[in-house]
């Protein structure tokens, strides 16, 4: 059986060639829930997915494909008072973040340069529940809006995979 993937441009003969190459180009993004304090987080960590499942997150599912590079990173930061993160492509924003007191801990993954998938930002208000989601899903995006999450719009884009 031949692999064939259109963002790689590869025909391998095995699945491990196939995703050797995926690899080079492109990585999951995980999507965990924490089901005590409402947070969703996002990491491209296989080991950071496992050790969040062990202190009790529920694995959601590959929230979109990253590239591996781009010219557009999305900062990770963190809360250390809220004890949630946040995720942003903006430089001022993770810069006006930072001088209020968050973390900024690094480049958590990139964006996909040529805005293929969408990712939606919205944002809960409700007290003590003041954190994100971010989905490529119109209809999550659209229902969290309809129970009064504000919609953030777009926050940055993943890559298709075919």
């Amino acid at each position: 059986m031949a692999y064939y993937n259109k963002v790689t441009k590869a025909i391998t003969d095995t699945k491990a060639e196939y995703e050797r190459i995926r690899a080079t180009i492109m990585k999951d993004m995980y999507r965990m829930y924490n089901p005590n304090s409402g947070e969703h987080f996002y990491t491209a960590d296989i080991n950071e997915r496992n050790d969040l499942i062990s202190y009790g997150w529920n694995y959601e599912a590959v929230g979109w494909i990253a590239p591996v590079k781009s010219s557009v990173p999305v900062y990770r930061l963190y809360n250390p008072v809220a004890g949630e993160h946040h995720y942003t492509k903006d430089a001022a924003e993770r810069d006006m973040l930072v001088s209020k007191g968050w973390n900024y801990e690094s480049i958590g993954w990139y964006s996909d340069e040529d805005k293929t998938v969408p990712l939606y930002r919205q944002y809960n208000p409700n007290q003590y529940a003041c954190n994100h989601n971010y989905t490529t899903y119109i209809d999550e995006k659209n229902y969290l809006i309809s129970i009064g999450w504000s919609d953030e719009g777009i926050s940055w884009y993943g890559l298709k995979e075919e």
